[in-house]
């Protein structure tokens, strides 16, 4: 398996919140190449165990399979479609937006209506409109014809699946935010299969992080993890947008959460554990790979609330990859910090053995 391709790959599977199935059944085909038995629990988590020395902490390794996008509120009489949003959507970039509905019968391409310039005023032109004045455009002529192509109620819409390749072998496209994720956790499940020695690894394709963060908590309890990394993605902040966030590049390879904080309402984040974040200092500079390093206010994981679980909690620590314009329908990441991310986590979890203390 090459990372590229399998990036590539599960980018152009829809995979709404809620609607993990088809990415989940794309993933657990690829496990099943690699000849690594799973499971699927009843949210529809996909697992898997590698078993490894008992005596050393247990470790959770996952990343989220979903994506945010929308569910069909509503068709008009005309036949156009009002959306609910599922997810953190941004507003200000959903105007002529090209979409999929994933209905019963198949996916059905549409696109998110813009009012027509020349009837457009001088108020609107600088006007957001809100999810709830937007509508999708299918073609259709009524609602009986959009009834008839399988368009009902709770149907999921994502952005249009895509990937264009950039300069410099890097990737822009829908859901990169966490399909890199779900790539790098089968590579590193490749390379965990092959290993001689180590703690056992769980290994989590989670689901509806996007929608509440919690959808990964049944596998977790499953597990029973006395450590735990999440992959996602880390804020690039190498455009002009986004040069006071921090100092995370893209290009620059994979880095560590210091620090994460919502700050919109959920008041939880994560302050990781000291012994993994000396974990990774240590293996990047023994192995010589670059680590960068990220804190900031205004997103969250599901680590957030693993690390409250069990009777002593559980140690934790974000791990990423650089990413530009995160929740858009055009993100863009490079393969190549996705692929130092998989070396780094399989260098750390080598190095995690019976004598790792984890009191804080």
């Amino acid at each position: 398996m090459e990372l590229r391709d399998l990036i590539r790959d599960y980018m152009l599977v829809p995979g709404l919140a809620g609607h993990e199935d088809r990415i989940r059944a794309r993933i657990a085909a690829d496990l099943d190449l690699l000849g690594l038995a799973h499971r699927t629990d009843r949210l529809g988590n996909l697992s898997a165990t590698i078993e490894g020395d008992p005596a050393a902490p247990a470790v959770l390794v996952f990343t989220h399979m979903d994506q945010l996008g929308f569910i069909v509120r509503k068709v008009e009489s005309s036949g156009l479609i009002r959306l609910e949003r599922l997810g953190g959507v941004p507003e200000r970039a959903l105007a002529s937006q090209a979409v999929l509905v994933c209905t019963r019968k198949g996916d059905l391409a549409g696109v998110i209506a813009n009012k027509s310039h020349h009837a457009t005023t001088p108020d609107e032109k600088y006007r957001v409109l809100p999810y709830a004045e937007l509508y999708v455009d299918c073609g259709f002529a009524s609602k009986d014809e959009a009834q008839a192509a399988g368009v009902r109620i709770g149907d999921a819409v994502v952005y249009r699946p895509q990937v264009i390749d950039l300069a410099g072998g890097r990737i822009a496209g829908t859901s990169v935010d966490d399909r890199a994720g779900c790539a790098a956790l089968v590579m590193l499940a490749e390379r965990l299969i092959g290993r001689s020695a180590g703690p056992t690894v769980h290994l989590v394709w989670s689901v509806q992080e996007e929608f509440n963060l919690r959808g990964v908590l049944p596998a977790a309890a499953a597990a029973k993890p006395d450590i735990a990394f999440q992959i996602d993605l880390l804020l690039a902040c190498d455009t002009p947008d986004m040069a006071g966030r921090g100092e995370v590049t893209l290009g620059g390879g994979p880095g560590i959460s210091l620090y994460s904080f919502h700050g919109r309402g959920t008041l939880n984040g994560v302050i990781p554990h000291p012994v993994l974040v000396g974990l990774f200092e240590d293996v990047a500079e023994a192995e010589g790979l670059p680590l960068q390093r990220s804190a900031h206010t205004g997103a969250l994981t599901d680590l957030s609330y693993i690390q409250f679980m069990g009777e002593e909690g559980v140690a934790c620590l974000d791990v990423g990859f650089p990413m530009r314009y995160t929740h858009s329908s055009l993100e863009v990441c490079d393969p190549a910090d996705v692929a130092g991310m998989v070396e780094l986590l399989d260098a750390a979890i080598a190095r995690i053995g019976p004598e790792m203390r984890l009191i804080r």
